[in-house]
């Protein structure tokens, strides 16, 4: 009880630390805010021509839901990356503490800064598309925000391991962002993409949080699919502390830990 006590206080530390520095770097917080309004305007004109009041309030959802995936996309191996520009990587590899135990915060962290891009597109569309804002079930869509989160920040873990011993991990990262949002329905119906593509989307976090957003927004029961992004967030934690651990092991062996 004692450890995970200490595991759980850790990871609480750890994601406030970097979730602070982050919202202290004026790059992040202008990126933050910035960028999503371009996804979330060209989403916007994207839907616009059809009804203005569901299909406007999809595009909003699923224009803010990709933005906190590209920030936690690129905020998790980026993460990885400053530590070993910083020369901290190997005091963190070197702690007895294991890796994905340090690593798992600084990718809650990416995901939850996610959260200004998702205020941000909504605030945006409100104000000059005139997106309703109205949300049938709050207490739900809170919920749903923050399971998705925390599932992304999981599967930020997995993104993460790829950084330890890859030094070009960031091609992965560039290539992942729109396929992403095509496979779990963030921008276009999954019914209207070929069938192969449904159960690919099955096995993706944003898939399950973005229909318990949409559910709790228009006044569907959200909570099975909170349930369903829980489960397989969970899943990607537990993949990614393995991966993390044998990322670990290959960059001891290969001695590119320190490698830029």
């Amino acid at each position: 009880m004692r450890t995970v006590t200490r595991y759980v206080r850790l990871m609480a530390v750890g994601w406030a630390f970097h979730l602070r520095y982050l919202s202290r770097s004026a790059f992040e917080i202008v990126s933050a805010l910035l960028f999503p309004l371009l996804f979330a305007t060209t989403t916007f004109f994207m839907f616009e021509g059809g009804d203005t009041g569901t299909s406007l309030l999809y595009a909003a959802l699923g224009s803010g839901m990709l933005s906190i995936w590209d920030s936690t996309l690129f905020g998790s191996g980026g993460a990885i990356q400053e530590q070993r520009w910083l020369g901290t990587l190997e005091l963190l590899v070197a702690a007895p503490t294991p890796l994905a135990a340090t690593v798992a915060p600084l990718t809650l962290a990416t995901a939850t800064k996610g959260l200004y891009s998702f205020a941000a597109t909504l605030l945006w569309g409100w104000a000059v598309f005139g997106v309703s804002l109205a949300v049938v079930h709050p207490v739900a869509f809170v919920a749903a925000v923050a399971v998705t989160i925390l599932s992304l920040g999981l599967l930020g873990t997995v993104l993460a391991s790829t950084f330890i011993f890859l030094r070009n991990a960031n091609a992965l990262s560039n290539m992942l962002t729109y396929p992403m949002a095509l496979a779990t329905g963030l921008l276009v119906p999954l019914g209207l993409l070929p069938g192969w593509v449904t159960p690919i989307s099955w096995l993706l976090p944003p898939t399950w949080g973005m229909d318990a957003i949409r559910q709790a927004a228009t006044g569907g029961n959200a909570w099975p699919e909170i349930l369903m992004c829980l489960v397989v967030g969970v899943a990607y934690g537990a993949l990614g502390v393995f991966l993390v651990a044998r990322m670990e092991r290959l960059a001891r062996r290969h001695a590119t830990l320190a490698l830029a």
